[in-house]
């Protein structure tokens, strides 16, 4: 079921991230915008469910990106998915294997931030079901398996002022509005501070690491593939922004609510981003990434949660309830995480001390 939550009083309860982003949505409005969309890009993994029907490891193909059957054996189950979602009312845009064995993408167009968000929620819940009707478990995990691409969400956002999309300008610089450009900057000056919630899990930083297509580092551009943020080629009611950090993990609700609060913040202060990045950032050194101005995302979950309790806006993005409530729920993994005894260290040291 998906809903608001009010108090008894019938003022919407502060802890619901659904009301949160309507809060945000109105700040929004009050600066003369009327809808922020957002278009998702959900991957996910298929694992094959033992005899008891308990999750495993084991894969259910080899296949690559854009792979078809019969490498791509999770193809019959991925067709059941886009059905049922088209039953549902959803319209797909893509559906295809991606990167890594047993990994898989289903795009759906974009729609409000409110429908949007419901969309993702609902879809995680249409693919995790079918799958099991194919005897997979399907996982938005970020980072299930080591050494092969994690699952992201990459979120694509504009602006509308009525039936115009405020970032499109056909006279502008990459044809981009002045309006694009102040949002872009406000996205990358709150990175640090936004990351704890668009990558919340400790598993969310295993993801973001050089070599597996991740983002890592803070920089857009509008030709290549490796920054923060991306401009895709598509202009006019198509034109957009791309966040790659963004992973299946995050509560869709709150992701929106402080990313389009890091953007505004951006329109509000008329703030001017830094230089596009036209060139492969993994290909550069430390030095040289300083000074072209590009410094690294948070590195792990506690280091995110360090720079949100830094960024005022971000917070206010949140609330003071949420920012509370996320906080002491994330320190609680992270000192779980902490005290815990992992497979690896036991197979770096049981034998040898």
């Amino acid at each position: 079921m998906i809903c608001d939550i009010y108090n008894p009083d019938m003022t919407p309860f502060d802890g619901d991230p659904r009301a949160n982003l309507k809060r945000v949505l109105e700040e929004m409005h009050e600066l003369g915008f009327t809808d922020f969309n957002l278009g998702p890009e959900p991957e996910f993994f298929l694992f094959k469910l033992d005899e008891n029907r308990k999750p495993t490891l084991e894969l259910n193909d080899s296949g690559g990106y854009f792979d078809l059957a019969p490498t791509d054996l999770g193809e019959n189950c991925r067709r059941d998915i886009v059905l049922e979602l088209e039953e549902m009312g959803f319209e797909i845009e893509a559906s295809h294997h991606e990167v890594a064995p047993g990994q898989h993408e289903i795009d759906f167009k974009y729609e409000d931030a409110i429908t949007a968000c419901d969309n993702i929620q609902t879809f995680k819940l249409v693919v995790k079901t079918i799958a099991r009707k194919h005897g997979l478990h399907a996982t938005f995990m970020p980072k299930p398996l080591f050494g092969v691409n994690g699952s992201g969400m990459h979120f694509n956002m504009s602006l509308f002022k009525g039936k115009e999309n405020a970032f499109y300008d056909k006279d502008g610089e990459l044809q981009l509005s002045e309006t694009a450009y102040q949002f872009l900057a406000g996205m990358i000056k709150h990175a640090k501070g936004y990351t704890a919630i668009t990558n919340p899990t400790i598993n969310s930083y295993k993801r973001l690491v050089p070599g597996y297509e991740a983002p890592c580092y803070i920089a857009w551009s509008g030709k290549n593939r490796s920054p923060l943020i991306r401009v895709p080629s598509s202009r006019g009611l198509s034109t957009r922004l791309e966040l790659r950090s963004v992973d299946p993990s995050a509560n869709p609700y709150l992701a929106m609510a402080v990313l389009l609060k890091a953007g505004l913040e951006g329109v509000k202060n008329n703030l001017t981003p830094p230089t596009p990045v036209d060139r492969n950032i993994y290909g550069m050194d430390e030095e040289e990434r300083h000074e072209a101005g590009i410094y690294d995302l948070p590195e792990s979950l506690s280091h995110a949660m360090k720079e949100l309790s830094k960024d005022e806006a971000i917070r206010e993005g949140l609330g003071e309830h949420i920012y509370e409530h996320f906080i002491e729920a994330k320190e609680i993994e992270c000192d779980m995480f902490r005290t815990a005894v992992h497979p690896w260290e036991r197979d770096q040291y049981l034998e040898i001390y």
